[in-house]
């Protein structure tokens, strides 16, 4: 229903970074930056009908560009890890840059969160803000030049939807996210730790102390993993110190999206449910907020496990390890995929 523009700031060679609020008939609405794609604010409304932002993330620019946890940001090229950085294709040996620990994590030292992408906006019933970036061949040791078209669309009936299309002039691997921080309480409310949620997985990946997929692909069967019925976070929070792992859907990727995630605050009444055609989803309850240089909106401070991410992606690591999500584009083919957030309340 409309699209406003305003200046968020400048990057220090003079770009101006903008911010896009898009809202719709409903009276939701979500602001976007060009930098990285960023989703600053989300405004969805409770079962009493007052609208609350739910996104973590900053008020000014600097933090954005000097903070960590990849706020609100679009990941790629390849979103979570990469074991030491390497991976070998169609014979050929590649090294990225390791910035976690010695492995190579969302797109390594300057990945798509913190790159311009060149914005059009269209206004309607349903506004839509497209992105668009061009990752040259060789930027951060991934073969290939990959153009990328990210579309935002708040739809009529409060969603969120994310749609990924990219592709290549030469094989490389991709895995598109985005990493948005969400407390649908409100996102100065508190711990997400008495939040309820399901995610449609039967089997999750196992990782070592760096976070690393081990190679196995477990059953959710009688751990703190499994969600498949509905679930209050907290309960098994403690036991495994938080989340951090990617859980594969049931049957994998499909043809259209359809409905993997649902969280529910039962203060707000709150629910949001994650439409995905992806074949994973790595559920983070954001165990390592606790940067206090970088307060997030109006001087709230950071705080482990005040916020989820639900960041739809094939596993981890795929490409080094034989049985995982196929994670490979080549020349003449299309990545294109979807992912929704659908927000709606119970009285």
């Amino acid at each position: 229903m409309s699209i406003e523009k305003n200046l968020f700031g400048k990057l220090s060679d003079g770009t101006e970074i903008n911010a896009y609020t898009l809202k719709n008939g409903k009276g939701m609405s979500v602001r976007i930056l060009n930098l990285g794609g960023i989703i600053n604010e989300l405004r969805v409304p409770d079962k009493n009908g007052c609208f609350s932002d739910i996104i973590g993330g900053y008020d000014c620019l600097d933090s954005y560009l000097e903070g960590d946890g990849y706020q609100g940001a679009l990941i790629g090229r390849y979103a979570n890890r990469l074991n030491e950085g390497k991976f070998t294709l169609e014979g050929e040996d590649y090294e990225l840059y390791q910035n976690n620990n010695g492995n190579h994590l969302h797109g390594g030292k300057i990945g798509y969160d913190k790159r311009v992408w060149d914005v059009t906006a269209i206004d309607g019933a349903e506004p839509v803000l497209e992105l668009h970036l061009v990752s040259p061949d060789g930027e951060e040791g991934y073969p290939g030049t990959l153009n990328i078209k990210v579309t935002y669309t708040l739809t009529d009936n409060n969603g969120l939807r994310i749609r990924y299309e990219a592709t290549t002039d030469k094989t490389t691997i991709i895995n598109l996210t985005n990493h948005s921080y969400f407390n649908i309480g409100g996102y100065a409310s508190g711990s997400i730790r008495d939040q309820e949620i399901s995610i449609d997985a039967d089997t999750y990946i196992p990782v070592n102390e760096n976070l690393i997929p081990t190679g196995e692909i477990l059953s959710v069967e009688g751990t703190p993993m499994d969600f498949r019925k509905p679930k209050i976070i907290g309960e098994g929070l403690d036991a495994i110190g938080g989340y951090d792992h990617c859980f594969n859907f049931v049957g994998g990727a499909s043809s259209e999206p359809k409905k993997r995630c649902e969280v529910y605050d039962s203060k707000s009444g709150r629910v949001m449910s994650v439409y995905t055609d992806r074949p994973c989803v790595q559920f983070y309850t954001a165990n390592f907020l606790k940067n206090e240089k970088y307060p997030f909106k109006g001087g709230y401070k950071q705080m482990p496990q005040t916020f989820l991410c639900l960041e739809t992606q094939c596993m981890p690591d795929s490409i080094n390890h034989e049985g995982f999500t196929n994670c490979i584009l080549k020349n003449g083919e299309k990545f294109d995929t979807t992912t929704e957030y659908r927000f709606s309340y119970r009285k």
